[in-house]
């Protein structure tokens, strides 16, 4: 069983005081053979990750040879995406593959949805204290 990471919400909008603090994640993405180092929001009411169309482009993804289509919905739904594959390392922990709904739109943020990314990892929020703890899942043995 591995030891939890603990990560501090950060300040997206220090008008807002306390308020305006947001659970963001750094962590490494690998497509192929490029690989960035950049943060994302974790998001309990997103149902899927979600990878802006400049993060994509700066990965080497190439729009056209992702050829699995996806629709979103919500603010995103008037946006065309297709699903990739990313290698994604947090922390100190093992990599996991993640997958991204790779969406054309450019002003949403790097978003860590249910699937898969809560799917691979467990979160405890504590919101009050202004941190959260990740761990990856445990497996379960037969």
């Amino acid at each position: 069983m591995t030891n939890p990471e603990r990560y501090p919400f950060i300040t997206v909008n220090p008008e807002l005081g306390e308020a305006g603090f947001r659970p963001h994640l750094p962590l490494r993405l690998t497509y192929q053979k490029r690989s960035i180092q950049t943060s994302a929001l974790l998001d309990t009411g997103a149902m899927v990750n979600v990878l802006p169309y400049p993060v994509g482009i700066e990965l080497g993804c190439i729009w056209e040879q992702q050829t699995t289509a996806l629709s979103l919905t919500g603010n995103l739904a008037q946006y065309e995406a297709r699903a990739v594959v990313i290698n994604t390392i947090v922390g100190q922990f093992e990599p996991v593959q993640l997958v991204f709904a790779w969406t054309k739109a450019t002003n949403v943020p790097l978003l860590l949805g249910q699937v898969n990314f809560f799917m691979e990892f467990d979160i405890c929020f504590h919101r009050s204290q202004l941190y959260f703890e990740i761990n990856p899942k445990q497996k379960v043995l037969e």
